[in-house]
């Protein structure tokens, strides 16, 4: 037993955690040093011959034993609980940069993602609109389109984005919008795409009521739906490519690209972006012509 101890403390040292408990240490007395106890709560009782808090205050505010918290400091808990590690996160006021940070350090592995309601942020709206010729728009982990360009209703239709309207929810367009499978020459693909999406994204908000009516919604409407959520397939709608036929320019091969938003508001840019020449002009045609036709996002 003791060579088998010996061997594992060798592992640790081989493979990086000794470094890593070294500097999970020194991170948290850094952030502690940074605080004051007025910047948590707290009263600031006595003379303090270091800045910032003591570890007895941390320990009081995140709930946990002083004599724990002294030994995570020195790298002696093993592997600590997620739970009380966000626990510490809360009392030493962490970003959430920081609360991944120490999850890093503590765990080697990156925390479960809290979710931030946000509305779209102003300077996202000025990337939409600085995107003339691109159709582009926002939409959260329910498929709920937040924000959208001039570009997107032309080539969505001016109903695009509309809430409460089906253009008001990708997912909901796909599956409910009559004719769809006529417009979306990939339906079939994106739409088991889009099912496996939203089931990866149940899994990060379980808790979310409006997420599982729209779920609730897709599988009253749609058997494919039912059906493909039934088989618990995950996928995330990063990027690709699919096939329109638009009602006023033909058919358009065209590639989209999902890019995450870093703020914990779970929101996403989706870019559309022509896969050919050809697109490329009817999408300009698109931009400078009449013919509003809404289509599935």
């Amino acid at each position: 037993m003791a060579g088998m101890a010996g061997m594992a403390g060798m592992a640790d040292r081989v493979g990086g955690r000794a470094p890593r408990r070294a500097e999970l240490g020194e991170f948290l007395r850094a952030v502690r040093a940074r605080l004051r106890p007025e910047d948590v709560g707290l009263p600031d009782v006595g003379r303090r011959r270091t800045p910032g808090l003591r570890r007895q205050e941390v320990a009081q505010l995140a709930t946990v034993s002083i004599d724990w918290y002294i030994r995570l400091e020195q790298g002696r808990v093993g592997m600590p609980g997620a739970a009380v590690l966000d626990a510490v996160a809360q009392a030493l006021r962490l970003s959430p940069s920081e609360r991944h940070h120490l999850h890093l350090l503590a765990r080697d592995e990156t925390p479960v993602a809290r979710h931030l309601s946000a509305p779209v942020g102003d300077s996202l709206r000025v990337l939409l609109a600085g995107m003339p010729l691109i159709p582009a728009y926002v939409v959260d982990f329910r498929f709920d389109v937040l924000a959208h360009n001039a570009a997107a209703t032309a080539l969505f239709g001016a109903g695009f984005g509309t809430a409460g309207e089906l253009g008001g929810n990708t997912a909901r367009v796909l599956f409910l919008e009559p004719g769809m499978r006529e417009v979306q020459l990939d339906w079939a693909r994106v739409a088991r795409e889009t099912v496996g999406n939203l089931r990866a994204n149940l899994a990060r908000h379980p808790d979310d009521p409006r997420l599982h009516e729209a779920i609730a919604e897709l599988r009253d409407g749609s058997a494919e739906f039912t059906a493909w959520w039934e088989d618990h397939t995950v996928k995330q709608r990063a990027h690709g490519r699919k096939r329109i036929r638009h009602p006023v320019v033909g058919e358009l091969a065209l590639c989209y690209d999902t890019l995450a938003t870093l703020d914990g508001s779970d929101q996403c840019l989706i870019a559309v972006t022509p896969a050919d020449p050809a697109a490329e002009g009817g999408l300009r045609r698109l931009m400078t012509g009449p013919g509003l036709h809404a289509i599935g996002a």
